[in-house]
């Protein structure tokens, strides 16, 4: 008898752990509870601690109560200005409503789906009124605030809140990012072009200003210089003529040596000339210089008074040739206005 009673404890206490365990549950302060009986809502929790419940006739389904991501897929669009535009967002929800959810989705599962069917009508539809530039960089913040609150709207009906819609990339897909990037590069080729060829024009006249410029200043340069290699000769002919007017026997005594220096100079020179030729006066008498002074047949011009003629601090040359003198002042005095001018 007594050990019959020892079973029936026995039986009445596993029942009894077995009928709380059905009973009691405990609900996570990161999630809500929905009681249902017999598949119908009975109960809302939405504070964390232990609850119970009507064993074998009722059931708990957990709500997540923290804000969830919803990754949707990039996706196609077109702007206003018929470009078209590929999007990538992403969206952060919260269930606020463990009851309108459960009768409007049952499931998480079933909550993505129609909340990505959502982002994305919504997104077409708020971005298809703007144009490219505007949902690219001028007023994407103003987008996403528009597309989070048209959702919103929507999603209320399941008992979700939406708390933010971010557009994490917008831009062109890639086949007309390759054909942009290709207009682009033919752009700036073309421009490169064009300014290779204005600078290559510009050289051309630079260089051909310079190539002018060379030209006069050479022809310049030549006519001056043959002037000035004119007046030089001048004044050696009238200094010469001055000074070796004076002694015109002693004079051609020296233009003779020098003839005999110029033709006698290589070794290897042959000269065929008559014995009595003139060029070997000097050669066959050197006195004869003398004679022709004695016989009075050479008419001496006047002597140079060298120390008058260069006594106020004159060259020889300038007394002879004033006009080489006033050349040079001339072209100093020129010289300097230009330095002063610059």
């Amino acid at each position: 008898m007594g050990r019959l009673t020892g079973i029936i404890g026995v039986v009445l206490v596993v029942a009894l752990g077995i009928l709380a365990s059905a009973s009691i549950f405990t609900v996570h302060q990161t999630q809500q509870a929905l009681v249902l009986q017999f598949g119908d809502p009975r109960r809302v929790i939405t504070e964390p601690g232990l609850n119970f419940k009507v064993p074998f006739v009722q059931n708990v389904i957990s709500i997540d109560k923290r804000i969830l991501d919803l990754d949707s897929p990039a996706e196609e669009l077109i702007a206003s200005d018929q470009k078209r535009l590929v999007v990538d967002a992403f969206t952060r929800y919260r269930i606020i409503d463990p009851l309108q959810f459960y009768k409007a989705l049952r499931d998480e599962r079933r909550a993505r789906s129609r909340l990505a069917a959502i982002v994305s009508s919504s997104m077409r539809s708020v971005l298809g009124e703007e144009e490219f530039q505007a949902v690219v960089r001028d007023k994407r913040d103003d987008l996403m605030t528009r597309i989070r609150d048209l959702v919103n709207e929507q999603a209320s009906d399941f008992g979700i809140e939406i708390v933010d819609v971010r557009i994490r990339r917008a831009d062109l897909p890639e086949a007309n990012s390759q054909a942009i990037y290709r207009r682009m590069q033919t752009e700036r080729e073309q421009e490169a072009a064009e300014f290779r060829a204005r600078g290559q024009e510009v050289s051309r006249a630079i260089r051909a200003q310079a190539d002018k410029q060379v030209t006069v200043l050479l022809a310049e340069a030549t006519r001056d210089s043959e002037i000035i290699r004119g007046q030089g000769d001048g004044c050696r002919n009238r200094v010469f003529a001055k000074v070796f007017g004076q002694d015109p026997d002693f004079f051609a005594f020296y233009r003779s040596m020098q003839a005999y220096e110029r033709a006698l100079e290589d070794e290897g020179t042959t000269m065929v000339l008559s014995p009595d030729s003139a060029f070997f006066q000097f050669l066959r008498d050197p006195n004869s210089v003398l004679a022709n002074s004695r016989q009075g047949s050479v008419k001496r011009g006047e002597r140079v008074n060298i120390n008058r003629l260069t006594a106020d601090g004159k060259s020889l040359s300038g007394a002879l040739c004033p006009e080489i003198e006033e050349q040079a002042l001339a072209d100093a005095a020129a010289s300097a206005e230009e330095q002063a001018a610059e």
